[in-house]
């Protein structure tokens, strides 16, 4: 455009074309005013259409990519289409930009081990196990649930699901309930079928990973070594091995020491 002392400068439009009655026609979006004071280069210009343009298309750049002051002005003129809906964007949509800087954490949990028990726990089928084998309600077993990632005292557990842990959000089981009487009688019912677990448990981890039960018993009643051991303390006790010989205890005592001897080597 041309001044009326003479000088040219610049407009900017951002357009997009379209064919109407066989004949190619622009709409414009959105006026971008004189941009070399701000951008100073053509390039930059081009890099400013380019980013409002992946914006109302919902693209997203490569990080760290994007020159601080054409994001800036893309996003003031993005905000002034919608504003003034000179472009169409189709549905609604459930996306929304959020600043990262602005995002607070006012109530981060820990979730990491929870998550992990939480599958194993389910993996192995400990819920069913509970639910059908043993009838226990579904409240009692998400109960059971929140007492396995913090083995501590029953106070303690209390402490640490109320305030650091998630563990609650995966197993389902309210968390103002827990208190550390219901944490006592829970750990009560679990004790009462200990053996019982510890069958199921035996028998799944054999299916799952094809293992076979196998029991092997040493014999240590008659084992023994040579050596000098000169810098062993325990060999280097006199006259115990020999009163051995007719001590009732024998068998015992030469177990006992050929463990305080290995520990030696």
């Amino acid at each position: 455009m041309k001044l009326h002392t003479g000088k040219y400068y610049t407009l900017y439009q951002l357009c997009e074309s379209y064919r109407l009655d066989g004949r190619i026609r622009h709409h414009v979006i959105v006026g971008l005013g004189k941009l070399e004071e701000q951008l100073g280069s053509v390039e930059a210009i081009k890099s400013l259409g380019k980013r409002i343009e992946e914006k109302l298309t919902g693209q997203s750049p490569i990080p760290f990519t994007v020159d601080k002051k054409i994001e800036d002005l893309a996003n003031h003129f993005y905000e002034k289409i919608k504003k003034e809906k000179r472009y169409d964007f189709g549905p609604e949509s459930d996306y929304q930009i959020v600043k990262m800087s602005s995002i607070k954490h006012k109530d981060a949990r820990e979730i990491g081990t929870e998550w992990l028990s939480k599958q194993a726990f389910d993996q192995l089928g400990i819920r069913d196990f509970l639910a059908n084998e043993q009838q226990w309600p579904q409240e009692d077993i998400s109960l059971a649930e929140t007492h396995i990632v913090y083995p501590a005292s029953e106070l303690k557990t209390v402490s640490f699901i109320k305030e650091n842990s998630a563990v609650c959000e995966l197993t389902g089981y309210d968390r103002d309930k827990v208190t550390k009487d219901k944490l006592y009688r829970i750990s009560h019912r679990l004790y009462a079928v200990k053996a019982q677990i510890e069958n199921y448990l035996s028998k799944k981890t054999n299916e799952l990973f094809d293992l076979e039960d196998n029991i092997i018993l040493y014999d240590l009643t008659n084992t023994y070594f040579e050596g000098r051991m000169q810098d062993c303390k325990v060999w280097q006790e006199q006259g115990k091995a020999e009163r051995c010989q007719t001590d009732s205890t024998c068998s015992s005592y030469k177990q006992r020491r050929f463990f305080e001897i290995l520990q030696c080597l």
